[in-house]
């Protein structure tokens, strides 16, 4: 069944969020979706809806091919939606195998854009007589994938609407609406995931398993036992968020100990498309069956040698037999049993401080972080730590020294503000110290590039749309003489 009238005005309107001042080029086909016709049917007049596909290398160029009923023109793979197409994506990812021979497998989506048109292109089609086609308008939903492999596919093109193909670099793209947000977005061609999930385990041989609903075409691995997790969504910070916000979605009481990346897998998508999946792994020991499951049918203990009477992918099933071999039961150090006071648990908190600076113009400084950081990746942040075997201000003078150079005397700085923070659902509470320097010594650089990649004085009316948010909760709270303020609680 092809993408219902709906599920397309969807994706209008969060593209039309991105990209606002668009709203009038496709106000007729939004008038469209409003009317009882198939806005993705050929003969639906006088415009409907296209799908192109495009495909990005490892060196950052875009494939094109050269479309006979174009005149020849140099353009990415794509086309009308057909009936049996799910989505939109899946028309793209059809038209991509179609056209140039390269399986939806070969094929994966980006982070930056997670499955949403990076374009939608309105151009006006010639008549042509010879199959009864009036002119008529596409409005043509542009999706972007990466290569899942190193190497380039071979291209095998469709002799009779297809003549030659070629890898264009980003700045000659032909089509300019394209070209502008393919610059914009700065897609180097190079994978990274999109899919979190996580490999829990019990310390003692044993791995907990979610078994899915049966859906197919809806859901993966429909109907199957598989790993805890989802997808990235554009609010997700980092990967650890996404998997954290999926686990209070699917299993709001579980809580993991010990919670790290393990190693970075492929599945693949209902559409066929590979899916870099970063797997997490995390320790719990307890009875699934006292937890609230919102999604999918049950959780299970398994040990390893019942994995193969399971309806299980291989993929992970090897998974989780490579886990269980690096990590025999009583190789794990010890773990510090729980806290308990007056018959309640004690939940230890972590501890972090803050830099807050600001310079003659009451301007504050804010870095930006590494876009690989684990916590805020391409995020404006104070110049932060946690804590280790140190007092909080001894914390703050070695951070701003190996951070950004500065040197601090302890005798100049005051506790400006605190925030209680739990930025995610089942995250481990912060008590978030923020610290104002009245003098210091230097100029902020850049010592930790890995870290951080540059250093800005902003305005405090104006500061970064891209902003942690406790960190904009206290610089508004300092400025208003607030000493404590708590989030996600």
């Amino acid at each position: 069944m092809s993408p219902s009238s709906t599920a397309i005005r969807t994706t209008i309107e969060a593209y039309l969020g991105r990209h606002p001042s668009e709203r009038d080029a496709l106000a007729g086909l939004l008038a469209a979706l409003d009317r009882p016709v198939d806005a993705t049917a050929r003969k639906t007049l006088p415009g409907h809806v296209t799908c192109s596909a495009v495909i990005i290398d490892r060196q950052g160029r875009v494939l094109h091919i050269r479309h006979r009923a174009t005149g020849d023109l140099m353009l990415t793979p794509g086309g009308h939606i057909e009936p049996e197409d799910r989505t939109l994506l899946a028309a793209a990812l059809r038209e991509a195998a179609e056209e140039a021979g390269i399986a939806p497998g070969n094929l994966c989506l980006t982070w930056q854009l997670l499955g949403s048109p990076i374009d939608i292109d309105v151009h006006n089609i010639d008549a042509r007589p010879s199959k009864g086609e009036p002119a008529h308008r596409h409005y043509d939903f542009r999706y972007v994938f990466y290569l899942a492999g190193e190497e380039p596919p071979a291209i095998a093109l469709q002799d009779e609407e297809v003549s030659g193909a070629q890898w264009l670099p980003q700045p000659v793209v032909t089509s300019p609406t394209l070209r502008a947000k393919l610059l914009a977005a700065r897609l180097d061609g190079r994978p990274e995931p999109v899919n979190a999930s996580v490999l829990i385990h019990d310390g003692a041989g044993r791995y907990l398993l979610h078994l899915r609903d049966h859906k197919p075409g809806v859901i993966g691995q429909s109907g199957a036992f598989a790993l805890l997790g989802g997808g990235r969504t554009h609010d997700d910070q980092s990967l650890e968020a996404t998997l954290l916000r999926e686990l209070s979605e699917e299993v709001p009481d579980l809580h993991l100990e010990d919670l790290k990346p393990y190693v970075v897998e492929s599945a693949t998508n209902v559409d066929g498309h590979s899916v870099p999946v970063q797997v997490f792994a995390g320790r719990w020991r307890g009875n699934p069956d006292r937890l609230a499951l919102h999604e999918g049918v049950l959780l299970r203990w398994f040990a390893v040698d019942e994995l193969e009477r399971l309806r299980l992918s291989p993929a992970t099933q090897n998974l989780i037999r490579r886990h269980a071999a690096e990590n025999p039961p009583g190789c794990e150090p010890a773990v510090a049993p729980p806290v308990w006071d007056g018959g309640s648990r004690v939940v230890l908190n972590g501890v972090g401080v803050h830099l807050h600076l600001e310079d003659a113009e009451g301007r504050v400084l804010l870095g930006l972080r590494h876009p690989g950081s684990k916590y805020a990746g391409d995020t404006w942040h104070y110049l932060a730590g946690r804590c280790e075997q140190e007092s909080a201000l001894a914390c703050l003078v070695r951070e701003a020294r190996e951070e950004a150079g500065l040197v601090i005397d302890p005798a100049d700085v005051e506790l400006a503000h605190v925030v209680h923070v739990v930025d995610t659902p089942g995250s481990l509470p912060l008590m978030q110290l923020v610290f104002r320097a009245r003098r210091w010594e230097g100029a902020p650089e850049v010592r930790e590039p890995d870290k951080c990649l540059a250093w800005q004085w902003w305005p405090r009316h104006e500061l970064p749309d891209r902003l942690v948010s406790y960190t904009r909760t206290a610089i508004a709270a300092i400025a208003e003489g607030h000493p404590y303020s708590q989030m996600g609680w």
